[in-house]
């Protein structure tokens, strides 16, 4: 029998998994506030329901399936915020 762990658990990191759980219950948590059921935001999406299904069991979906889903919940313009900040490599200037 194989033990599995979180690093969380041991860690203070995030993690991949940490981040798909998360982005998965706020998606969620998101469309029961806009009151749509899986089956009515495929319809309204395009999105498969089969593909909404996935996503919210195993955090699983391709980026444009995302793109077209969060229009339908009003978090498109979230995605604008994704690296946006310049990466800082050092504090040293020039």
């Amino acid at each position: 029998m194989r033990n599995n762990y979180d690093i969380r658990e041991f860690v203070d990191v995030i993690t991949i998994d940490y981040i798909k759980i998360e982005l998965v219950n706020r998606f969620i948590k998101r469309r029961k506030e806009a009151k749509l059921s899986q089956k009515e935001l495929a319809k309204r999406s395009g999105v498969s329901y089969g593909s909404i299904r996935r996503f919210e069991s195993t955090g699983d979906i391709s980026l444009h399936s995302l793109f077209l889903l969060s229009q339908e919940i009003d978090c498109l313009k979230d995605f604008n915020e994704l690296f946006k900040y310049e990466y800082i490599k050092t504090l040293k200037k020039g």
